[in-house]
């Protein structure tokens, strides 16, 4: 069964930084994309970033790249997305998409709730 954990989010102070954490177990195919989604109350969800899993970032958000930071760690086979100079507008449900080969499926987690706030 797959599994897709995300993990790091919590309440910060506008300006300040958080490294929220990735985690996918449970599948059998080699290569694979890992995306950041994230949803705010009454919005429509947003893609923040996308990697490979070979390491190779595809793509950014609109905004996000200068703020923003996806990346993986071989040794932990995690993905993270640091995100730096936070706004009160970047509070959201941040969500972690597995995307499976040649279109196949999308398995999503729980998602981390970022608050930015004084």
């Amino acid at each position: 069964q797959v599994q897709v954990v995300e993990s790091g989010g919590g309440l910060v102070q506008p300006g300040g930084s958080l490294n929220l954490s990735c985690a996918a177990s449970g599948f059998t195919f080699n290569a694979y994309f890992i995306r950041w989604y994230r949803q705010a109350p009454g919005k429509e969800r947003e893609k923040v970033a996308t990697i490979s899993s070979s390491s190779i970032v595809m793509d950014y958000g609109a905004s996000m790249k200068d703020r923003f930071t996806i990346s993986k760690d071989n040794a932990k086979d995690s993905y993270y997305l640091q995100m730096n100079s936070l706004k009160t507008d970047s509070a959201a449900l941040y969500l972690c998409d597995l995307c499976a080969p040649f279109g196949g499926h999308d398995y999503w987690g729980q998602g981390t709730q970022v608050t930015v706030s004084r």
